[in-house]
């Protein structure tokens, strides 16, 4: 057995961090029932309230809240001493290994990065204020999210996230890829929007009732409109978070885009007076790099809260290679960034490499773009001309080496 193979198996024996017992529950949620009545006007604190005065991350405080899964000893510590308590040995307990789980690792292992990082995924990055933000909008009646960011920069494990938070606050949700549609979808309007409106009525186990609301009298939005008002959200007994993700691949389609992102504006613009819409939070998730229509861009892409997702910074990136188990300092980390930038794609690709002990941090910094052994051919040539060699971290971009 190798030493990486020896520490992971005793890794995988580690027991798990901490939950709080029903006393110590208790105990916390009456000191912040009490600081809400003192300090905020008898008003619940909301988790970006609660993250700011813990200092601790939103998803943390929903692990500690729901005692579901465990958290490490100190960020009990830290959220109890935000409220003026002392944690003891009766607020908190371990759970105990069942013999399945002492037999497999208690870590997920690094996933391959390729896609959405796993909603559990202990390598997914905060890029603060961003995450916060995104929670605190989705809740909003009415609320419009635009994502934006060159590709594989995180779009759509945010994405997640953010449906995820809806769901954890109650909300519906429906998830929907534009690269799920057909080719011929994008040359008819109306039948384009009867997709759209069937993949919702899937998503939320209603019926299929187009038929009974679309007449051609009206056309293909107006009945998409009210099939929407009518039906969908005329159901729904929550707020329904509608998670539009590439929806960039409608920019080569001018007339079909112009009339389908006016249709979303106007939604929009609607949940700003009307209950019935208020139910409707939308994200709209595209790339930076495709260019973006003139007239699409008087429809949703100028209202809304934008959202740009920033490279990682060298901080960032030291402490995802922690979650690696390795030990890089921050000479290291700025050197793998002189190469790629703080592209999170192009990070883990080295840091799943170094972590399999397929390759040294060395050999990526030395070995030439254009080698077939290199480990980032492969992104290179998808995404960008072949004769562009190196990340440019100034201009974000790809550009001659």
């Amino acid at each position: 057995m190798t030493v990486m193979a020896q520490s992971k198996s005793s890794k995988s024996r580690r027991r798990r961090g901490v939950i709080l017992t029903q006393q110590g529950l208790e105990k916390l949620q009456k000191a912040k029932s009490d600081a809400e009545y003192l300090d905020n006007h008898g008003n619940r604190y909301t988790l970006e309230v609660l993250s700011a005065k813990t200092e601790l991350a939103v998803d943390t405080l929903m692990k500690v809240f729901a005692c579901e899964s465990g958290v490490d000893k100190q960020t009990l510590k830290t959220c109890f001493k935000a409220f003026n308590l002392s944690l003891t040995a009766q607020d908190f307990y371990r759970p105990e290994l069942s013999s399945t789980e002492v037999e497999q690792p208690l870590l997920l292992e690094p996933e391959l990065p390729e896609g959405q990082v796993p909603l559990n995924s202990q390598f997914y990055v905060e890029r603060s204020p961003v995450e916060s933000d995104c929670y605190k909008a989705i809740l909003q009646p009415g609320a419009l999210i635009r994502l934006k960011a060159a590709r594989r920069m995180g779009k759509s494990s945010l994405l997640a996230k953010i449906v995820n938070y809806g769901i954890n606050n109650g909300c519906s949700s429906v998830s929907l890829s534009l690269q799920l549609a057909d080719k011929n979808l994008f040359q008819d309007l109306d039948k384009f929007l009867k997709w759209f409106c069937a993949n919702i009525s899937l998503s939320l186990h209603i019926p299929n009732k187009i038929a009974d609301y679309w007449d051609d009298l009206f056309g293909s939005k107006i009945s998409c409109k009210i099939y929407f008002e009518q039906y969908i959200l005329a159901n729904l007994k929550t707020p329904l978070v509608l998670a539009l993700d590439d929806v960039d691949r409608l920019f080569q389609y001018p007339d079909l885009a112009d009339d389908f992102f006016a249709l979303l504006r106007a939604w929009h613009e609607e949940g700003k007076n009307r209950d019935i819409w208020k139910k409707l939070r939308l994200v709209v998730a595209h790339s930076s790099e495709v260019y973006i229509p003139l007239n699409v861009n008087h429809s949703p892409f100028n209202v809304g809260i934008p959202i740009e997702l920033p490279m990682l910074t060298p901080q960032q990136v030291q402490d995802l290679a922690k979650r690696y188990e390795l030990s890089w300092s921050l000479q290291q980390v700025n050197k793998l960034m002189d190469l790629v930038g703080g592209h999170p794609y192009l990070i883990r690709l080295a840091l799943y490499y170094v972590w399999r002990k397929d390759v040294k941090l060395e050999c990526i910094l030395k070995t030439d773009f254009q080698s077939p052994n290199h480990i980032y051919p492969t992104f290179r040539t998808s995404f960008v001309p072949k004769k562009i060699m190196a990340w440019n971290p100034a201009r974000t971009q790809w550009a001659n080496k």
